[in-house]
């Protein structure tokens, strides 16, 4: 694998990187697996899961000491939620941050709660899952109600009996500006480059804990991580918080080289 990445990093050697993306296209599987509940064909998701992995294998910089897999992953579920976001409904489910984490968090949530029932959640079930994902109550509302309501709507639907108006007539286009997408990606690519560099700091313990943590959509627990290093759960969450230590130190420190940088 360290091989193929430097000859592709290296001398653009097209065919180590096609050995790279066809050696993990299990991976994209997998992960869109996970995505088979937002009612889009599972080929369209393996598709959209490939594109996020070209482009893992594109900025994979191997020297850092991650496998590509879990670099890769990272762009294949950023790959696969974008097209669900742009394709689930033509009305936006959200756009901010914490929008999209309560759009692909909240089935799992509802289902760790048992909490399938029709209409409204009950007030302690929303409760539960605005301070486990860290947003507001009443967007855990509002976004169950909009999922509750199925995917695609034509806007061109009418609003009256009488045929007159549609959705689409009420509707502001609030979409982001060209400039501003760019941006927004540009930011994102920079602060995972930096993530990636501070994880550097952390010994393999400290990087496989906080991931199994903090870094993925289905964190592990105390309990599972415990069995797996063969130590107790406190002695697991000492290490997890330690390494978060490390890792904001890390970042500050990064940042501030940037910021030197740039002067």
């Amino acid at each position: 694998e360290y091989m193929l990445a430097k000859r592709f990093q290296e001398h653009g050697d097209t065919e180590a990187a096609a050995q790279l993306v066809t050696s993990h296209l299990r991976l994209v599987a997998k992960i869109a697996m996970g995505y088979r509940g937002y009612g889009l064909p599972t080929s369209e998701l393996i598709s959209e899961g490939n594109i996020g992995l070209m482009q893992g294998v594109k900025k994979f910089e191997p020297e850092r000491g991650f496998r590509l897999a879990t670099y890769a992953m990272w762009w294949i579920r950023a790959s696969i939620q974008e097209y669900i976001l742009r394709s689930w409904s033509l009305v936006k489910m959200g756009t901010t941050a914490a929008q999209k984490k309560l759009f692909f968090n909240l089935r799992r949530m509802k289902s760790r709660l048992d909490a399938f029932e029709d209409g409204d959640l009950r007030p302690e079930h929303v409760t539960k899952i605005a301070t486990d994902l860290g947003v507001a109550e009443t967007d855990v509302v509002s976004m169950n109600r909009r999922m509750a309501m199925g995917g695609d709507t034509s806007l061109n639907v009418p609003m009256r009996e009488d045929g007159e108006g549609q959705w689409q007539d009420w509707l502001q286009d609030d979409a982001p500006l060209q400039d501003k997408i760019v941006a927004d990606a540009q930011e994102a690519d920079v602060r995972h480059s930096m993530l990636v560099s501070a994880m550097d700091d952390l010994n393999e313990r400290e990087q496989h804990i906080l991931t199994e943590r903090r870094l993925t959509d289905d964190p592990k627990t105390l309990e599972e991580l415990s069995q797996v290093y063969g130590v107790s759960r406190e002695r697991v969450r000492q290490i997890e918080v330690r390494a978060f230590e490390k890792l904001q130190k890390a970042m500050m420190r990064i940042a501030g080289e940037k910021r030197l940088l740039a002067a």
